[in-house]
C-alpha cells in the first residue's frame, strides 16, 4: 500500500512539474527580453526640446527600429534604452555631447552671394549642398552679410539639449547571419560523345 501512495504522489508531483514547466519557461523568457547589445527594438519616441516643444515624433506611425549596440542611433539614447523591457517608458534627456554634438565653430563656411540663389539669400533658409563624395549635405543660412552668405553646416540639433519620451514596443532577437557558402566551380564542358556507327 505505501508503493502505491509514493508512486501516486510522484506520479502527481511529476504531472505537476510537466504541466508547470511551460509557464515557467515562457515567464523567464519575456524577463530575459530586455534591450541589449545586438537586439532589435521597435521603440516609439516623441523628440522635444529643452523647452518642451515636439521636434519629431512617431507616435501613432510606424516604431523606429533599429538594433542596439551598433550607433544606429544618438549614444545618450542608446545607452538610456538598454536593460529597459517590453511596454516600459521612460522620459530621456540627451546633452549635446551625447546627442548630435556641440556646435562647430568650423562648420560655419561664407559663400559668395553669386553662388547662393537669391531666393535663398535669407536667414533660416535651408539648401542642399553636394559635398566632395557628391553626398547631399543639408545647410541653413546663418547670415547674410555685404558680399557673402554664412551657412552653418553643423547638423540642425547640434547644440541643443534633447528630451526623449520613448515606449518600448518590441524586443526580438537579432538575427543571425548564414555563413556564405563558396560558390562551387562551375563544372567543366564535357566533349560530345563521338556517334557511334551502326
Amino acid at each position: 500500500m505505501r508503493i502505491l501512495q509514493r508512486a501516486f504522489i510522484l506520479g502527481f508531483v511529476a504531472i505537476a512539474l510537466l504541466t508547470s514547466a511551460p509557464l515557467i519557461a515562457a515567464q523567464s523568457t519575456k524577463e530575459n527580453k530586455v534591450v541589449k547589445d545586438g537586439t532589435v527594438i521597435s521603440v516609439q519616441y516623441i523628440m522635444s526640446g529643452d523647452d518642451g516643444k515636439t521636434i519629431e515624433s512617431n507616435k501613432g506611425r510606424e516604431p523606429m527600429k533599429y538594433t542596439q549596440g551598433t550607433k544606429q542611433i544618438i549614444p545618450g539614447l542608446e545607452k538610456a534604452l538598454a536593460g529597459m523591457k517590453v511596454g516600459e517608458e521612460k522620459r530621456v534627456k540627451v546633452k549635446p555631447e551625447d546627442g548630435y554634438g556641440p556646435i562647430n565653430e568650423q562648420a560655419f563656411q561664407e559663400f559668395p552671394k553669386e553662388k547662393v540663389p537669391q531666393e535663398m539669400q535669407k536667414v533660416g533658409a535651408q539648401l542642399i549642398l553636394k559635398g566632395p563624395q557628391g553626398q547631399a549635405l543639408p545647410v541653413r543660412v546663418k547670415e547674410i552679410k555685404e558680399k557673402t552668405v554664412v551657412m552653418d553646416m553643423n547638423h540642425p540639433m547640434a547644440g541643443k539639449t534633447l528630451v526623449f519620451d520613448v515606449k518600448i514596443l518590441e524586443i526580438q532577437a537579432a538575427a543571425t547571419p548564414q555563413p556564405l557558402k563558396p560558390e562551387q566551380p562551375a563544372a567543366p564542358p564535357q566533349p560530345a560523345k563521338p556517334a557511334q556507327a551502326k
